[in-house]
């Protein structure tokens, strides 16, 4: 199998993480949880292609076809292969989560327009929450929980007590960089407190391999170090790019999307200068800024 190539990982009775690799721009992950009479979907992805893809997967591991799909949050990358699944899947997310799905509509097409993405509706969550729902696939029990704003306004946790296994979304990127732009920097911090309440042993990132609460410790740092740099840089009188670029990543080198911190930057700024928790951002600065950290290069959607 080629290292980029799409995998299932079964996690325990009932449970799969379906794995993106290099968990790049664009390149989410997904899961589902089935009682082999019904599946709920956690996410989709970025282009039709590729949700058909996950959808062949479903079938493949023995499940039905889902009639709930969770969505984490509103990003493109999580959502845009929702219309694969609907009508006969029923989306499930966040007030906030289906109103920035429907205000962002093909934006994802505007910041890659080269991207194939192939036929692409916009199938937003028909069902919305305030704060937690209960869901039940079979017998089974999945808790969708609303963290406050982190890494978007609308995000969604989705927890399955009776498999010791948690759905993060993009509060988590294994071996990649968080990104806070849409969301907040200290409401990313009180969300890692949310999943370490929940005590659950596998953690299935928005991208990246399959790992456990280790994860959010590093994730921690990260976000702490990203607060500590906006404070000295702001002091100083540094805008963002500027202090981005003076800053020693140290540990954090080596993650995937290391231009993702001028991004955290600005979010960052925003909070010290008093602006509440997922303030617009003027994100062609940001992407302007990040492809300046990328040597001049625009990123580029992996998908």
């Amino acid at each position: 199998m080629p290292a980029h190539d799409p995998y299932l990982v079964p996690l325990t009775e009932g449970v799969h993480a379906y794995v993106q690799p290099d968990g790049g721009w664009c390149l989410n992950n997904a899961g589902f949880v089935s009682d082999g009479g019904e599946t709920l979907l956690v996410d989709t992805a970025a282009t039709e292609r590729r949700a058909r893809r996950l959808r062949e997967s479903v079938l493949a591991s023995g499940a039905p076809l889902p009639r709930l799909l969770v969505n984490t949050h509103h990003h493109g990358d999580h959502t845009y292969g929702n219309a694969v699944f609907t009508p006969d899947a029923m989306v499930v997310g966040h007030d906030s989560c289906r109103a920035e799905q429907l205000a962002a509509g093909h934006q994802l097409h505007l910041i890659w327009p080269q991207t194939d993405f192939g036929d692409i509706s916009i199938a937003a969550p028909t069902v919305t929450y305030s704060e937690r729902l209960t869901l039940h696939v079979g017998g089974v029990e999945v808790r969708v929980l609303h963290p406050g704003v982190a890494h978007t306004t609308g995000d969604s946790i989705v927890h399955v007590p009776e498999r010791d296994v948690v759905f993060t979304g993009d509060l988590i990127f294994q071996g990649g960089t968080p990104f806070l732009p849409t969301g907040s920097l200290r409401g990313s911090l009180r969300a890692l407190e949310l999943l370490r309440s929940l005590d659950a042993g596998t953690v299935v990132p928005g991208h990246g391999p399959v790992t456990d609460p280790s994860a959010y410790d590093a994730t921690e740092r990260y976000l702490r170090y990203v607060g500590e740099l906006a404070r000295e840089g702001r002091a100083k009188g540094l805008a963002p790019l500027e202090t981005a670029r003076q800053a020693d990543l140290g540990e954090f080198e080596a993650w995937r999307e290391s231009e993702r911190l001028v991004a955290n930057l600005h979010r960052a700024y925003a909070e010290l200068e008093g602006l509440p928790d997922g303030s617009p951002l003027d994100l062609a600065t940001v992407f302007g800024d990040m492809a300046a950290m990328n040597g001049g290069v625009p990123v580029e959607c992996h998908a």
